[in-house]
């Protein structure tokens, strides 16, 4: 399963594409965002067993991804220095935690207990198997990411549909069952660990080459006012898509007085979408690059997050998917440039930029939890549908690609 081929002295260590660690850890990143997915969308069983309000609803999904996101930083920081493969295995631990005390939750304190161990996991998995992603890319950084990030996105969409006609029919105590998927999981990222732990022996014991952690030629200045770019354009992508994910069933039973069974299937379609858009972005970033990608992804989507409101049921379907594919191709490209503006420092990025995305998700969620309860949650789309304005700031960011480009050239002799 290794990508590295041995190097005989002064030679330099070639690689490939390892496409057997990738399918692994997109399939494991699909495991976890599955059993993660199954949160929200049993939102309308909890909401009735337990009474809770809109808000309540959003102080769930605040404590599952403030866990998610607070730490993720810190993990990846802790990891490029002192890398940790086996860490996989213990986030999936307290992802099987999690689920285990969700499906046997009797109050709504145990439910938020749960989903802040389900976030811890969260937290542990992404930073590290970002990082296996782009050590088993072979160079193709952008489609390692991508394919990495569906599986996440693959997971999410399956995840209602394994609500609706698993746990609605059978009860909270059936979420159980998927602690078997936990355990699966907790298997094959050993085998990923033990991979990227023979990884980094033999690049260890390999002559540097001059591709490794190469300096740009991108002022500083303008490096930090990227990242702030960046931070601000997730900001705005995961505020919209917390309003989807979190309330597009309530917003569905509400508006147009489907059942809850067929707005969980109109959900896995949205994200179903959301899958599609992630596997695209990457790829097409590398050809034709990620400032472009980041470009298109949000600010193209504004004509649909504005019409969205005022469409009828089968357009909202139409609609919101477009939406959910065409957004979702920027993460993968805003990752992947992060990384390109400050190499060597993948974990750190990885996990500030993953959890970005969750706190950003937690705290909207929460927030316009209470603002649907004070309005409707037709109000809340009519105002998050000008989030993607926030695209205009794209402008600002410099051509990492071409840069790179230019740098290379240079340093040919």
């Amino acid at each position: 399963m290794s990508t590295i081929q041995a190097a005989a002295p002064g030679q330099t260590l070639r690689e490939r594409t390892s496409y057997a660690v990738l399918t692994m850890i997109s399939f494991c990143h699909f495991l976890n965002d599955m059993i993660q997915s199954l949160l929200p969308a049993i939102y309308p069983i909890l909401k009735g067993n337990f009474h809770l309000d809109f808000g309540q609803i959003g102080l769930i999904t605040f404590t599952s991804q403030l866990t998610a996101s607070v730490l993720q930083p810190v993990v990846g920081w802790f990891t490029d220095r002192r890398p940790q493969p086996f860490s996989l295995s213990i986030g999936m631990g307290f992802t099987l935690l999690g689920l285990v005390m969700l499906s046997t939750a009797s109050s709504f304190l145990l439910i938020l207990a749960a989903a802040a161990m389900v976030g811890i996991g969260s937290s542990v998995f992404h930073p590290e198997s970002s990082r296996v992603a782009r050590m088993a890319s072979g160079g193709q950084h952008g489609f390692a990411q991508s394919f990495f990030q569906v599986g996440g996105n693959a997971g999410s969409a399956l995840g209602p549909l394994l609500a609706a006609f698993i746990v609605v029919p059978h009860g909270q105590g059936s979420l159980a069952w998927f602690s078997l998927v936990a355990l699966l999981g907790m298997v094959l990222l050993g085998k990923v660990g033990l991979w990227a732990k023979n990884h980094r022996a033999a690049r260890a014991n390999a002559p540097k080459r001059a591709s490794d952690h190469v300096a740009h030629s991108v002022p500083s200045n303008t490096v930090r006012w990227s990242i702030a770019v960046l931070v601000v354009l997730v900001f705005s992508k995961y505020i919209y898509l917390a309003s989807l994910t979190s309330y597009y069933t309530f917003y569905l039973i509400s508006t147009f007085h489907v059942p809850v069974q067929s707005a969980q299937v109109y959900l896995f379609v949205f994200l179903g979408a959301v899958a599609l858009g992630t596997i695209l972005g990457g790829p097409i970033g590398d050809r034709v690059g990620r400032k472009y990608v980041i470009w298109c992804s949000i600010l193209g989507v504004l004509p649909f997050t504005l019409a969205l409101p005022y469409a009828n049921l089968a357009w909202t379907v139409i609609i919101s998917g477009i939406i959910g594919m065409i957004l979702a191709s920027a993460f993968p490209a805003i990752v992947v440039y992060a990384q390109e503006l400050l190499p060597g420092k993948v974990g750190m990025i990885s996990g500030l930029f993953f959890g970005l995305a969750f706190g950003t998700a937690g705290i909207a969620a929460a927030l316009l939890g209470e603002l649907a309860d004070h309005t409707s949650i037709g109000f809340v789309y009519r105002v998050c549908a000008f989030m993607p304005l926030l695209g205009l700031l794209t402008v600002f960011l410099p051509d990492i690609d071409g840069v790179m480009r230019r740098d290379a050239k240079r340093r040919k002799p």
